[in-house]
């Protein structure tokens, strides 16, 4: 039975995707205190290249994302943010505000020409569509978290908002609704309490 905390060392023995299944999963932790480091903007749109790329029911691609960097933006971002989230978040070098488009669908055009015949089924069904577009977006975040973390930034992802108060700052006047918020930059990993307990593939797997 693999340890709790860390996998085993022959687990990954001989694997030629070691370093990266250690950079993106088994090393990473969830960061809340940051260096005081840059992040430059090329490199989140290097990141975007890449996370794009994950796949999302009819190549739908729901999420959009606010990278709030600016002493101005932070201030916006404050308003929304809990009591216990505040101090870690207006150190960070960046916020990702991750969202969902609730008319992805409209871009079926471009993005899914052979499934322009769905847009009306999106549009009878405000539900459908927001089940969608919050399903794939998550994904889509998830997606964009690993290729950080590939690059060589720490995330901090984030619940704890007030939804409404951050849609009407960023996202006003639009279809997107907010989803989760991403810190980004360098950690300080000496703050950082032991990982915590994972499950085993036996507590909660079954091969059918």
């Amino acid at each position: 039975m693999l340890n709790d905390r860390q996998p085993q060392a022959e687990t990954l023995a001989g694997d030629p995707h070691q370093d990266t299944l250690r950079t993106v999963f088994l090393e990473a932790r969830t960061h809340f205190a940051w260096q005081d480091r840059e992040v430059p903007d090329d490199l989140l749109r290097e990141i975007w290249d890449v996370a794009r790329m994950g796949p999302t029911s009819t190549n739908g691609s729901p999420m959009r994302i606010v990278f709030v960097k600016s002493k101005a933006a932070k201030q916006r971002l404050l308003k929304g943010l809990k009591p216990g989230n505040v101090d870690k978040t207006m150190a960070a070098p960046v916020t990702a505000i991750t969202g969902f488009d609730l008319e992805f669908f409209e871009s079926f055009d471009r993005l899914a020409p052979y499934a322009t015949s769905r847009i009306a089924a999106y549009r009878e069904d405000p539900d459908l569509a927001y089940r969608a577009a919050f399903r794939n977006a998550t994904l889509q975040a998830a997606y964009f978290m690993i290729v950080a973390r590939a690059k060589g930034l720490d995330c901090g992802p984030m619940s704890g908002f007030l939804h409404n108060v951050v849609d009407d700052e960023f996202f006003a006047g639009t279809n997107v609704k907010s989803n989760f918020l991403i810190n980004l930059g360098y950690g300080n990993p000496s703050v950082l309490f032991p990982r915590q307990y994972r499950f085993t593939f036996d507590e909660v797997c079954h091969i059918a």
